[in-house]
């Protein structure tokens, strides 16, 4: 979703599993044997859970931004949120039987 909204290609990408999210996740304090969660880095702050999507949400402007006021959800709710979507995200946005093969465009993209 992120690719398809970023028009001005300004968000890089990098496996958690590749040696360079694994840094990335043991330098933010987050767990490298199972991964529960997304990083974000945005002008060297790390978002995780929903606050990652909303700081992405923010920097891909309007109508996108709006979604800045799920900040206003106390971070037990935001965290609860979070884990109910992912545990039910198949459902919620379907499964594909194969991994899309990046275009040549979008693996410049990635880091790793």
């Amino acid at each position: 979703m992120v690719v398809r909204l970023d028009r001005q290609g300004r968000f890089r990408f990098a496996t958690a599993q590749s040696p360079f999210g694994e840094t990335l996740f043991r330098k933010h304090g987050l767990r490298t044997d199972s991964y529960e969660t997304n990083l974000v880095l945005i002008d060297g702050v790390a978002f995780t859970r929903l606050d990652s999507f909303v700081a992405v949400m923010a920097e891909l402007g309007w109508p996108w931004r709006a979604m800045k006021a799920l900040l206003l959800l106390p971070r037990p709710l935001r965290d609860w949120l979070y884990d109910r979507v992912a545990k039910n995200r198949y459902a919620l946005f379907g499964r594909k039987d194969s991994c899309e093969v990046p275009s040549p465009e979008l693996r410049e993209r990635f880091l790793d």
